[in-house]
């Protein structure tokens, strides 16, 4: 990766580490590397512990010790769950996290649309997930408008996953673009993440524009233009309020 890479946006809101086995970086490789990304804040979104990789669910409650900013890098505390076949996800109950993703994964084995849409609206409605992880994943078809209509009713952004043409979700690029087209007539809140398993890819967003521009989704319905739209997202699900953040962010020039 060529160190005058800028990311086109300043925070990333999936990222994998070593604690997810298939992924290759340690979280401070991620916050050694983020300046030169141009990423200002990153989420660490390992998966949850119902995939045979996962860390242990208390790697999710021990992640307070990280500090909020390290090396002049904020670091948001999330997790990647995943969709069980109730309908229910792996978060577990303990934890206390800023971010949560929740998406299709290998340890739910792939059904119908109509079967795929129903949990998923399951997930939207417990009111425990802020990000729908990667929902253009070719081998989880799903009712789009009705999953996008659901998560607009519960203020649950809509991810445009970076990762989808680099590995097993190839084939899901013509269902992100239709996506981000549905969620500009819903007006959905959109998320971008890299969904990085190596800390060289974090920021690396060129497949999310392709998709962006290809749907003419607006700019202005992203929340990663900037750490405090983030940040205000995450309160207005209920979060708290993360006031090192805010002061790192917002504090007078």
């Amino acid at each position: 990766m060529s160190e005058r890479y800028q990311a086109a946006f300043p925070v990333d809101l999936h990222t994998h580490t070593v604690a997810s086995d298939h992924a290759y970086s340690t979280i401070h490789d991620y916050i050694r590397l983020a300046p030169q990304f141009g990423i200002s804040m990153f989420a660490c979104t390992d998966h949850g512990p119902a995939v045979p990789d996962a860390p242990y669910p208390w790697h999710f409650k021990n992640l307070r010790v990280v500090p909020r900013v390290c090396e002049g890098v904020a670091v948001l505390r999330g997790m990647e769950c995943n969709i069980l076949e109730d309908g229910k996800t792996d978060l577990p109950p303990e934890a206390k996290l800023d971010v949560v993703l929740a998406g299709f994964h290998p340890n739910l084995t792939p059904s119908d649309p109509d079967t795929h849409t129903r949990l998923m609206l399951k997930v939207i409605e417990s009111g425990k997930i802020d990000i729908i992880s990667h929902p253009g994943v070719a081998n989880f078809p799903m009712d789009y408008e009705a999953v996008l209509e659901c998560a607009k009713q519960h203020s649950v952004a809509v991810e445009i996953n970076s990762s989808s043409s680099v590995n097993t979700r190839l084939g899901s690029h013509e269902n992100c673009v239709r996506i981000a087209a549905l969620a500009k007539k819903i007006g959905n809140i959109v998320s971008v993440g890299s969904d990085a398993h190596i800390a060289y890819f974090m920021g690396h967003f060129e497949e999310a524009l392709d998709v962006i521009k290809e749907s003419a989704l607006p700019l202005r319905q992203i929340i990663n233009l900037s750490p405090s739209k983030v940040l205000d997202f995450l309160e207005s699900r209920g979060h708290e309020r993360i006031g090192e953040l805010r002061d790192f962010f917002e504090k007078p020039a």
